[in-house]
């Protein structure tokens, strides 16, 4: 694919529509258009209407069907498709125009509707467009539209290595790209948990490769039954399948081989390939950085370009993707053989021979016609000029890039990870502490500053990616992509002079409305107000806010549930202790979210759950789960997982209090850089189970020192409990008190005791 270089500049620099006024009158095209002019009156939808094409146009005829199909299943009356001749009066008509690629003009008017375009892209998109704008109500406005992306790589990947999705699920996320004109899918396939493709030359991949022992309560079982082993794979002819779908939506999928790094699950099919010529002793159970890699024997370059020849005749993409991060050289440096390979290659260090490495294998990949693509890291030792750098650590890796004159895409973390959690409400989904916020990524500027116009034309496009360590099913995934992939979507596709805001915020009703007639789910927490409690003497304060700030509030306090007409939050409710309040946001007069119960109470008040303390400590933050259930809904944790500590701040301790701790259990699987980190724990002294200790907090560092408040032990029931336990303390009274930190002693490494919540309620 070449690289689509900025298109129809003077389009690009009209006006934008930064009114709320002009965005409330305007309809919800996601991506926005090049241009759009509206015209006067409606163009109705009726089962009359007919769909034309041109005599013997296949292409037309295929795009004519999809449109059909997409409007029947938004509730349209399926329409009939009619070839050649003159064009009905009242049609949707499909014609060649004189906009090639994926450029298209479409025109609706009164008396017809007309796609135009050279390429059979140019006439999806069209078509897609004509589908958003009928999902916005009963009638399609009228609209002159020309419309061309502004990059040629608007990306997505998915990660299939950590948890498998079907192939009707990853269906499902394609017909959702398609819808929103994202048009390539990145597969990312193999990782150190998983080889998910089959290769025939080596059938150990899959039958070994492909499966794991589960973590935590995946792995146990009633006797005398034993674990299931956790995995999967998908045939050759099932990747055609997915290809093939993919391709008649405009979707390309790229295919990720990671190397040399992230092989854990490849060598433990074949030990011969990895430094040590034995097994990995890390298994593939873990989440994070291994340190297997692979060796540099010609023996596993022919492993590897066999393996790779199969790949490229399942993907006829001309790009391949050979990850090239996170490879941990210990076992490199280690290695009598690998540092004499560097000396007889004349390299310099470790990063040069993983370049050489590349390298070779890209050398390899061009004879097939291919072009890698590969983490920014690749960057490190040198890449090959044709080599595509994907920008995972920030806009300026995305232009060291262009400096060197290589292509990239910008897909910077955290930003466009979309398994970052998308506000900071205790309701999230499991998934990495970072924030992403659906503004954040839709306001994102992916041109770093200082930027020549010769180095951001080496921008040639976006990409958002999930990783699925905390995503064990495909609805899970839909929910942390959508609405985010929305917007990352416009970024790829519309000049940054035509991006607001306020335009694309007041059509998210419909935007959501579209993914539920996809079938595709999507977060609606940050959308949802949040409460905060005060007191207000001898009754509490209530304010509520939503994450995102959009739209507008309702609430009720008869029990029942909030509508567009219920009362509008304007300033803080003071209400009695236990009264029933829930609240719901919407936007033009439709529903953003879920109904929020808020729990009006002194225990709320006194109450803050895991996402709300403070963290001390080393550790890196996450949401996690529950051990338990194996199957269904699952406890989520705000915690570390090498040494966690919450700190509540400010504590009211003064004349003693009652705490009372919410716990549950997380599996530690975990590695990090050099291989399973050397995890510092106390024993507990007042369980075998484990112990939560409350300390008074004495210092501001990163430890939880200071005199003891309390112990509280966990006993048998909590340890072998399938959801959350509470365990009980006095606190004495305290003077001098500003925060209390807790941590838990804990039997092994092997599991770690989270909190859900503390609540602390004082003396009086």
């Amino acid at each position: 694919m070449t690289a689509l270089r900025p298109l129809m500049l003077a389009l690009a620099a009209a006006s934008c529509l930064a009114s709320p006024a002009l965005a409330a009158s305007t309809p919800a095209l996601v991506p926005w258009p090049a241009a759009y002019a509206p015209q006067s009156g409606t163009f109705k939808l009726t089962a009359k209407t007919p769909i034309h094409v041109p005599a013997g146009d296949a292409e037309a005829k295929a795009v004519a069907q999809q449109l059909r199909d997409m409007l029947t299943r938004a509730g349209k009356p399926p329409l009939k498709i009619v070839e050649g001749g003159a064009v009905p009066a009242g049609a949707i008509a499909l014609k060649r125009g004189d906009h090639t690629g994926e450029a298209y003009d479409l025109e609706i008017s009164p008396a017809g509707v007309t796609i135009a375009a050279v390429d059979r892209k140019g006439l999806f998109y069209g078509a897609v467009t004509v589908w958003q704008l009928a999902t916005n109500g009963p009638a399609l406005p009228a609209a002159s539209i020309q419309d061309a992306p502004r990059y040629a790589w608007r990306g997505f990947m998915l990660d299939s290595a950590r948890h498998m999705q079907s192939v009707a699920e990853i269906k499902r996320l394609i017909d959702a790209m398609a819808a929103y004109k994202l048009n390539v899918l990145h597969w990312h396939l193999n990782d150190d948990q998983g080889w998910r493709l089959e290769i025939k030359a080596y059938p150990k991949l899959t039958s070994v490769g492909a499966w794991r022992t589960p973590k935590g309560a995946d792995a146990w079982r009633p006797a005398p039954a034993k674990y299931e082993p956790y995995g999967g794979f998908y045939t050759q002819d099932q990747a055609r399948e997915i290809v093939a779908y993919a391709a008649a939506r405009n979707i390309m999928v790229v295919p990720e081989i990671e190397l040399p790094g992230h092989a854990t699950a490849a060598i433990t099919a074949y030990p011969e390939l990895g430094v040590t010529g034995k097994v990995p002793e890390s298994g593939m159970s873990d989440w994070g950085v291994f340190p297997n890699l692979y060796n540099v024997d010609d023996a596993t370059f022919a492993f590897l370009e066999t393996v790779l020849d199969e790949v490229v005749d399942i993907f006829p993409a001309p790009y391949l993707h050979i990850g090239g991060d996170e490879a941990i050289k210990n076992q490199w440096q280690a290695s009598p053989k690998i540092q004499a390979k560097i000396k007889d290659l004349g390299l310099e260090n470790e990063d040069k021979l993983q370049s050489w490495f590349i390298n070779r294998i890209a050398a390899h990949l061009a004879t097939k016609g291919r072009r890698i693509v590969g983490w920014d890291e690749i960057l490190e030792g040198g890449a090959q000029q044709s080599s595509i750098i994907m920008a995972w650590r920030g806009v300026d890796r995305a232009a060291e890039a262009a400096r060197h004159g290589h292509d990239t895409i910008l897909t910077a973390h955290p930003q466009f990870y979309m398994d970052s959690r998308q506000s900071l409400s205790a309701n999230e989904p499991p998934g990495r502490s970072e924030l992403s916020t659906l503004k954040g990524l839709y306001t994102f500027n992916e041109l770093a500053e200082g930027m020549t116009p010769e180095q951001a034309s080496h921008v040639i496009g976006v990409q958002a990616n999930t990783f699925t360590e905390h995503q064990r099913t495909a609805k899970r995934v839909e929910t942390m992509v959508f609405p985010r992939l929305t917007a990352v979507a416009e970024l790829g596709w519309t000049q940054l002079a035509r991006r607001d805001w306020n335009r694309y915020s007041h059509g998210l009703p419909v935007t959501l409305g579209q993914l539920d007639t996809l079938g595709v789910a999507h977060d609606g927490v940050p959308f949802e107000p949040e409460a905060t409690l005060a007191p207000a003497g001898n009754r509490l304060s209530v304010s509520l806010a939503s994450a995102l700030g959009v739209g507008e509030i309702r609430y009720a306090t008869d029990g029942k549930a909030p509508t567009a007409t219920s009362p509008l939050y304007a300033e803080p409710l003071t209400l009695t202790d236990g009264a029933k309040l829930k609240a719901r946001t919407f936007l033009n007069r439709q529903p953003l979210g879920g109904v929020r119960d808020i729990d009006v109470s002194t225990r709320a008040l006194n109450t803050r759950v895991s996402s709300h303390l403070k963290f001390c400590g080393e550790t890196v933050p996450l949401r996690m789960e529950a051990d338990f259930p194996r199957e269904g809904q699952r406890p989520v944790f705000m915690t570390g997982n090498y040494r966690p500590c919450w700190v509540w701040e400010s504590a009211d301790i003064a004349k003693g209090a009652t705490l009372t701790a919410r716990i549950g259990q997380t599996p530690f699987n975990f590695q990090l850089a050099g291989g399973r980190r050397i995890v510092d724990f106390n024993k507990p002294t007042t369980s075998p189970y484990g112990e939560l200790v409350v300390r008074k907090r004495e210092t501001s560092g990163p430890t939880c020192e200071g005199q003891p408040l309390a112990i509280l032990p966990i006993d048998a029931a909590a340890a072998g409990k399938a959801g959350l336990s509470e365990i009980t303390a006095k606190i004495p009274a305290t003077a001098g008190v500003k925060d209390v930190c807790m941590t838990f002693n804990r039997p092994n490494r092997d599991m770690l005791w989270a909190l859900d919540a503390v609540t602390i309620e004082p003396s009086r």
